[in-house]
């Protein structure tokens, strides 16, 4: 299919390489032409020079993956869009925009003849090798439609042992990408992965400083014990109950520096924690666990603790969040 991305991004430069991998005709555009004049010369795609350029070069019935962070820079580029589109367009967000925004914004484009798709995207800076799992609002219509363009960005079914018992009509979650509903409801899903995503991530960073914290003078001296966490990450790794990939991320950071020093602990917070909060805050769910590793994120920026360290760390290898000192 020929698809436009917009947003050349950690995340948009490896999902366009993936596509045109995969057989798609990419058309890009990024507000540094140098990226996408480099995949042109890679023969990954055809670069534009603006996004009215984009629509001129995908022609009828055109399709915009906007690959940007969530916030004014999304609402604006799918305005642009938006402003001159034309009946039967798609316009994608494949960022982490706020649910409700979604909902609006596929109202607004709905009255113009243009299909709006929110899609939740998981696999950070890895995606391009692995496969990214998404969470696709929107008509139904229109994402089995577009089923190529997903099925290619997916992981496939790999070799994830297929779950017994399981029996739906619907293959596709197996392959690592999900319709979940209408718009709107892609991102509510990224959303709360990601706000379950800080629970792991805190439950993780918690484990660590207490097996790091048991050398502590401040024990009797016959309750020490100097514990290698980079060995505990490692055979944790291996047939525990609690191996996954962050653990996989962890370990292999403590392998390169054992005292994470080239990280601050300083832990940002990307929006989805809060709004996954304020979600059940308004659907009266008690979520003490995702809650308190919000917390622990706005504590992490007055004091920092090797478990902190290790949250930037797991963020870093996944997501290529730059919270190490320059």
């Amino acid at each position: 299919m020929k698809i436009g991305m917009l947003g050349l991004g950690r995340m948009g430069r490896n999902m366009a390489t993936r596509l045109a991998q995969g057989g798609h005709e990419l058309v890009v555009y990024d507000q540094d032409p140098k990226i996408g004049k480099q995949m042109e010369g890679d023969g990954l795609a055809t670069a534009a020079q603006s996004i009215a350029d984009v629509r001129e070069k995908l022609g009828e019935d055109a399709i915009f993956w906007v690959m940007l962070p969530a916030g004014e820079i999304t609402e604006s580029v799918i305005a642009k869009v938006a402003e001159t589109g034309r009946k039967g367009e798609t316009i994608i967000d494949g960022g982490n925009s706020f649910y409700k925004d979604d909902i609006r914004r596929a109202k607004t484009l709905r009255e113009k003849g243009i299909h709006y798709l929110d899609v939740g995207t998981s696999g950070g800076v890895w995606g391009l090798e692995r496969g990214y799992c998404m969470m696709i609002g929107g008509e139904a219509d229109v994402v089995r439609r577009l089923d190529p363009i997903f099925k290619t960005l997916a992981p496939g079914l790999g070799d994830i042992p297929r779950t017994e018992g399981r029996q739906s009509d619907d293959d596709r979650a197996e392959h690592g990408y999900v319709h979940t509903g209408p718009a709107g409801s892609g991102h509510f899903v990224k959303m709360v992965h990601n706000g379950i995503e800080y629970g792991l991530m805190q439950a993780y960073a918690e484990g660590f400083d207490i097996l790091k914290g048991k050398a502590s003078e401040e024990l009797p001296e016959d309750q020490r014990f100097t514990i290698d966490v980079g060995d505990v990450a490692e055979v944790w790794r291996r047939g525990s109950v609690i191996s996954s990939w962050l653990l996989d991320l962890s370990a292999s950071a403590l392998a390169r520096d054992a005292d994470l020093s080239k990280f601050t602990g300083d832990v940002a917070d990307s929006g989805e924690g809060r709004w996954t909060i304020e979600a059940a805050i308004e659907e009266a769910v008690p979520a003490e666990v995702l809650s308190s590793a919000l917390y622990a994120r706005f504590r992490s920026r007055v004091e920092h603790t090797f478990g902190e360290k290790l949250l930037s760390a797991m963020r870093y290898g996944f997501g290529g969040h730059v919270e190490i000192p320059q």
